[in-house]
């Protein structure tokens, strides 16, 4: 007898016997059929490769694993195995043969988020904050917790920040609040969630080649706010994060909460004389606002980039939702350094600054790297992702002393920059070895740079058609840029974000 999943919403429902197949055999994956597996369900994992660790941990968790091919991609383990329920990862496009077989056989699509929500009870039930963007998303996760584990929350960023948020639900010691980074992909299985508080800290094209259009890419962004409890958190900036607000169905109460760089209106918060302010977590907010931080505090602590201010105002105004109050936010920014390859300065010689923003992995984050320099050595390129690059050229041409191009789509790039930059010196770096495209690029940008220049890593594009992530390919460019130095930057600075 089928199972009825819609009695399926907590731990302690009674998993057992049902049929789930499991799609993707990484971290997500593997979460999602050890938390299954230890409810006692029965699990299938399908993916085209999975390591030899996993593997052998799915055969004492008594999971089975059915290796797929493009040219069987339901292999008889999974056809011949009656799923009642399909949990993707994140990487399965809804255009996925294994998933359109599965919509074409009525077996339910759940995403791992989904999974997490329904047997989210297992230790205690935390609140949950999410965050998404095309921009961002890790950085805001990050602040967001740090401040509410500096007032004293146990708290978890989780969800596409790393760390699945099944393996945060299944934690013994229990969390008070998840703060959870959401993908596009994630967000478009997603169904059902209640959060406490919502962002959408940015809208710009991504992932078109996953999605198949903008309005869906938009769409499925859009669902975070969905039966949002407190608070939906906008970017005054961007249009399409308001409509998304005002269209959602949120919970009765629920309040919009607009951020950004300019004065806060009521219920906002913003910059007034380079001080962040909240004007929406204070009872007489139509006379004072409360000061959270200053910019020159944030410079001193490599914080003050402007896109990386709007991350720290979306993150205060997701803390003060929670309660968190303005000197627990002042503390923990003190405190608060960014990830690697995130606007980071490698080195400056000779009045040459280098900086890896690697993981600027689309136009609209390699956008908000340009605009915070005024004459730019670019190198750029790699996996565009179905996006045009046209506009962001077109934007920055005057601020640009050169580029250079690596990737596997450099014609895209070498196209765009004779359309809107032709008298541009423009180098491609036609290599395809790994270990030698970046030392090539650096060299590059090192002949076309002079003192007062910044030469910037922002590549505008994904990375794995020449390296394993955007991480590796950071780290290769500040070893490359060390090497041309002699081993080392001339500036203490060096290293530090800025």
């Amino acid at each position: 007898m089928p199972t009825d999943l819609t009695l399926l919403t907590s731990w302690y429902s009674d998993w057992r016997g049902l049929r789930v197949l499991v799609a993707g055999a990484g971290v997500t994956g593997f979460a999602v059929a050890d938390t299954l597996a230890e409810l006692g369900a029965h699990v299938v994992i399908a993916a085209d490769a999975i390591d030899s660790l996993r593997a052998n941990m799915c055969e004492v968790i008594g999971v089975d694993v059915a290796l797929t091919t493009p040219s069987e991609p339901v292999p008889p383990g999974v056809s011949d195995f009656d799923a009642e329920v399909l949990v993707v990862s994140p990487g399965y496009a809804p255009h996925h043969p294994l998933i359109q077989w599965a919509t074409e056989r009525g077996i339910a699509v759940w995403g791992d988020i989904d999974l997490a929500w329904r047997v989210r009870d297992k230790v205690r039930v935390a609140d949950w904050i999410l965050v998404t963007g095309t921009n961002g998303k890790t950085t805001t996760t990050q602040l967001t917790a740090a401040m509410l584990a500096e007032a004293g929350f146990r708290v978890a960023p989780c969800g596409n920040i790393g760390v699945s948020v099944l393996d945060a639900v299944r934690d013994p010691a229990g969390f008070d609040v998840f703060v959870v980074e959401l993908s596009s992909f994630q967000l478009h299985y997603a169904s059902g969630l209640e959060p406490f508080a919502a962002v959408c800290l940015n809208i710009a094209e991504d992932h078109l080649d996953w999605h198949g259009s903008m309005d869906a890419y938009v769409g499925a962004k859009a669902r975070v706010y969905s039966h949002t409890r407190v608070a939906c958190v906008f970017n005054r900036a961007d249009a399409r994060t308001l409509a998304m607000v005002e269209q959602a169905e949120v919970v009765e109460g629920a309040r919009a909460i607009g951020i950004g760089l300019d004065t806060p209106g009521l219920s906002d918060l913003g910059i007034v004389d380079g001080i962040l302010c909240d004007r929406a977590f204070l009872e007489d907010r139509r006379d004072r606002a409360l000061e959270l931080t200053t910019i020159d505090e944030l410079r001193e602590h490599g914080l003050a980039s402007p896109h990386i201010v709007v991350d720290i105002l979306a993150a205060a105004a997701l803390a003060r939702s929670y309660g968190v109050s303005p000197e627990s936010i002042s503390v923990a920014l003190s405190t608060f350094t960014l990830d690697r390859h995130r606007y980071e300065t490698v080195a400056s010689r000779d009045g040459v600054t280098w900086i890896d923003d690697s993981k600027a992995t689309n136009p609209h984050a390699a956008d908000a790297s340009l605009r915070a320099n005024e004459s730019v050595v670019w190198i750029v390129g790699g996996l565009l992702k179905g996006v045009v690059i046209d506009a962001l050229v077109e934007r920055h041409a005057s601020r640009l002393r050169g580029a250079v191009i690596i990737g596997r789509e450099r014609h895209l790039i070498r196209e765009a920059f004779g359309r809107h930059a032709p008298e541009l010196h423009v180098v491609d770096i036609d290599s395809d070895d790994t270990s030698e495209v970046m030392a090539l690029a650096v060299r590059a940008a090192n002949a076309m740079a002079v003192e007062g220049d910044v030469v910037l890593l922002a590549p505008a594009a994904a990375s794995m058609d020449q390296f394993a992530d955007y991480a590796e390919r950071g780290r290769l460019f500040r070893e490359a840029v060390l090497s041309q130095m002699g081993g080392e930057a001339d500036d203490e600075s060096a290293s530090r974000q800025s």
